[in-house]
């Protein structure tokens, strides 16, 4: 087991008490099993109130770093502190897409420079995935194998393309997926990183529209490497986010925990109102949504009106009023008809790259009880936990739900106590090296 407890973290919960966020989010980040530090990082940077919201949206990022015992640590630091802060600036005078690609690329010429002027982090890297959620849907920004799926009703959906070179020769067709489980081709290699270079190429997907109840996941290879696609699809789906995350790095770090693991979650928690002053990209138009083109041609057609009748020209000073009327109607009605359909189709990319339906499976539920039954043995025969007849019991419910073919309830169940029987066994751990414990 990992000494230390995995941080988690929900900085939207701190909203002000006037402002309902729109997207709920919340992360854990975990050292594993085998590193001697945390390399990973993420950052939640949510709206405070409606205009924000409206502005700049929710960004969500993960990145984990690459380099000695302190370069990767920095290397993924700085990309999910400055990511946030340039694009914070560059909003203000471009589309939300593309202030988002040029914080990538401002952040890697920084993390590059920092490297090459100091030995210690010279080559230091991160893989980098964010997604702004915005009221005119979610764009993601992506350099790595870190990924960002959306879970929508039962469709699971990988969002980003691993930059690895399994996945590059997969898509050249050197290999094919069987030829991927049953070799020994490097599944961590990756192609593409932030900081080696001074430039770098970053792939934008999206924009996605949002719903209600949509789930965002951001993760680091440490939990995609342990967990099977459509096992993080299912725990997403059947346990509240705030489990959900602890969950899933829980089942990583049983499984071997090799690596970092880290998870963020975004859920769409409500709805809300479009606004185009939160467009993603297209033309530009005015603060009510009426395209600027037709304002201006219409303006322009009664100065033009009011003039010629003045120098008594009324057949021209009609055909000017005419002309300003129909570009104002034509506008009203171009305004109105991008009001009523916000734009759906994906501007960048080419996600989804993976696409599964999660339903509850015998052979998923089986593997947590497994998980949950040794862990428990452990915990019974190297502690005296208050907890045990109560965990005892519990676990026998969720037995007889598996038993019953409940599958959705006993994979919830399984989860929850997995969750729980690791909290108590860290506890435990916690107070005996303290010499706490009176045995």
């Amino acid at each position: 087991m990992a000494d230390n407890s995995p941080r988690i973290e929900n900085p939207l919960s701190e909203a002000p008490a006037n402002w309902s966020p729109v997207v709920f989010a919340v992360a854990c980040s975990d050292i594993g099993m085998r590193r001697a530090n945390n390399q990973d990082s993420y950052a939640i940077v949510g709206a405070s109130d409606a205009d924000q919201w409206q502005r700049s949206g929710d960004l969500l990022i993960v990145a984990d770093g690459m380099g000695a015992h302190a370069a990767g640590e920095l290397a993924s630091r700085l990309s999910v502190e400055l990511i946030p802060h340039h694009f914070s600036k560059l909003n203000t005078k471009l589309e939300p897409s593309e202030a988002l690609l040029r914080a990538f690329e401002e952040t890697n010429r920084e993390i590059n420079r920092r490297g090459t002027v100091n030995p210690e982090f010279r080559s230091m890297g991160t893989t980098t995935s964010a997604i702004l959620l915005l009221p005119n849907g979610g764009v993601i920004a992506h350099v790595g194998d870190s990924r960002v799926y959306r879970l929508r009703g039962q469709t699971f959906e990988q969002l980003t393309f691993d930059h690895s070179l399994v996945w590059e020769m997969q898509q050249a067709g050197e290999v094919s997926e069987e030829m991927i489980r049953n070799s020994s081709i490097p599944k961590n290699v990756i192609t593409r990183s932030m900081g080696p270079s001074p430039s770098v190429m970053v792939d934008l997907e999206g924009p996605f529209p949002l719903q209600k109840g949509d789930r965002f996941l951001l993760c680091s290879d440490g939990l995609s490497g342990q967990l099977a696609d459509e096992e993080i699809g299912s725990m997403l789906g059947l346990l509240d986010p705030s489990t959900a995350v602890k969950a899933l790095v829980d089942l990583a770090n049983f499984r071997g925990g090799p690596d970092n693991i880290t998870v963020v979650i975004g859920e769409v928690q409500r709805d809300f109102g479009v606004s185009s002053g939160a467009s993603v990209g297209g033309p530009t138009r005015g603060l009510s949504g009426f395209p600027m083109a037709f304002g201006l041609i219409a303006a322009i057609g009664l100065l033009a009106a009011i003039f010629l009748a003045l120098v008594q020209q009324t057949p021209l000073a009609i055909l000017a009023a005419a002309a300003s009327l129909i570009a104002l109607v034509t506008g009203w009605i171009k305004a109105a008809v991008s009001h009523q359909t916000p734009a759906t189709d994906k501007g960048f990319g080419k996600a989804p790259y993976r696409k599964y339906t999660c339903r509850p499976s015998a052979g998923f539920a089986s593997q947590l009880k497994i998980a949950v039954e040794e862990l428990y043995g452990w915990l019974k025969d190297n502690s005296k936990s208050p907890q045990l007849r109560v965990l005892s019991e519990r676990i026998e419910a969720a037995n007889r739900e598996l038993l019953a073919k409940d599958f959705k309830t006993a994979t919830a169940s399984f989860a929850k106590l997995l969750v729980e029987v690791m909290q108590e066994i860290r506890q435990w751990r916690k107070e005996d090296e303290e010499g706490q414990v009176d045995y």
